[in-house]
């Protein structure tokens, strides 16, 4: 069986936070119906690349296991039949601007008048107050929410190479909604959950901004180096960049022995950790000094087996590689369609695949009467 069999999910939302949300929930099991404006989901669109079939890949990412009808929620019938499912559904997910669903009289309050036992999961770029009219794009809250501040080289303000700040947003959403589910049960009914980028990009900051609201201290861009810890980045060897994470003194006496260089522990530059964040110029000069002399793979090697993380920086298509090599079973094939599989294996209650992302209305004649 899966987790969430019998749970039935309505998924309003469009591009990446929201419906992977509502494709996570699928994946363990609820019934999910994607409704789609006559148009489709703007990621259907979003294209190189492009399967075999010559469909956006951008939407397989995050619309499997979903049902999907089309409907005008402008307009009568498609807002009745709208308004009809919602009021069926344990789960609502949405991401329109504040103040759509009301408009469309689709808000949580009209809903869980009639279906009180409803989780209506909504996301926002800024919030329902002072933030509503801003636009929720995912580069928009990495610029203005300070994590392009600390991202890419000094001076070089970058975003994150995926639109992460939707990803983990729709986690924490998606753990907010299990949550709510959970409760349910001894509230007697659902709730509103509500969560927006901005919040959700501060906490997945973690460290940073904690160290912000303890110190004062303003973050910053440091390119591959890490503000606390030294050496933990990544170094040159001869073919490429090797990541070498040696996160305290007993792993760095192991890296300075595995390079021939057992002298590096006990310099007085490099004796803490304190000492080589200190000295970190210094100290990349005296280890690509000695990783130039051999390939990543080697170095990976040598260190590895002496205690010290290090691994070489892979293209996607090599870390796929790697996660077959080490049967991880990373990939799911459902007809043709390969997408990343669920992550994480509940040994009782396994996550499946149950239907490829759908084509534009491929479930409408399912889904509307008549």
């Amino acid at each position: 069986m899966n987790a969430l069999e019998g749970i039935t999910v309505v998924d309003l939302s469009r591009v990446l936070a929201g419906p992977l949300v509502a494709m996570t929930l699928g994946d363990l099991g609820a019934d999910v119906v994607k409704i789609e404006a006559p148009g489709g989901d703007d990621t259907r669109r979003w294209l190189p690349p492009t399967d075999a079939q010559g469909r956006a890949s951008y939407h397989h990412a995050a619309n499997r296991n979903k049902r999907s009808v089309v409907l005008d929620l402008r307009r009568e019938p498609g807002r009745a039949l709208a308004r009809q499912l919602c009021e069926g559904a344990d789960v609502v997910v949405s991401n329109f601007k504040p103040g759509t669903l009301e408009r469309f009289e689709l808000d949580y309050d009209r809903v869980a008048a009639v279906n009180p036992n409803v989780v209506y999961c909504e996301i926002s770029g800024f919030g329902e107050r002072g933030g509503r009219e801003l636009p929720g794009y995912d580069p928009l809250v990495q610029a203005v929410g300070g994590l392009m501040s600390i991202t890419g080289p000094p001076g070089e303000p970058s975003k994150a190479g995926v639109a992460i700040v939707d990803v983990v947003t729709a986690l924490y959403a998606t753990v907010a909604v299990l949550a709510a589910l959970y409760a349910r049960a001894a509230l007697g009914r659902g709730q509103r959950v509500t969560i927006d980028l901005l919040h959700a990009n501060l906490a997945m900051l973690a460290n940073q901004s904690a160290g912000w609201l303890a110190s004062g201290e303003v973050p910053q861009a440091l390119g591959n180096v890490h503000p606390s810890i030294e050496p933990f980045a990544t170094y040159a060897a001869a073919d490429g960049e090797l990541m070498i994470l040696a996160g305290n003194d007993a792993q760095f006496a192991r890296l300075a022995q595995a390079l021939g260089a057992p002298g590096l522990a006990g310099d007085e530059r490099f004796a803490t950790n304190e000492r080589r964040v200190a000295n970190r110029d210094a100290l990349r000069t005296e280890l690509e000094r000695r990783l130039g002399a051999r390939t990543r793979a080697g170095w990976s090697e040598t260190l590895l087996a002496a205690g010290v993380p290090a691994g070489a920086v892979h293209t996607i298509g090599e870390a796929f590689s790697l996660a077959e090599a080490l049967e991880l079973h990373a990939v799911d094939d459902t007809q043709g369609v390969r997408t990343v599989a669920f992550p994480a294996h509940l040994s009782e209650t396994p996550a499946t695949v149950r239907l490829p992302p759908p084509d534009l209305d491929e479930h409408g004649d399912q889904l509307r009467p008549g």
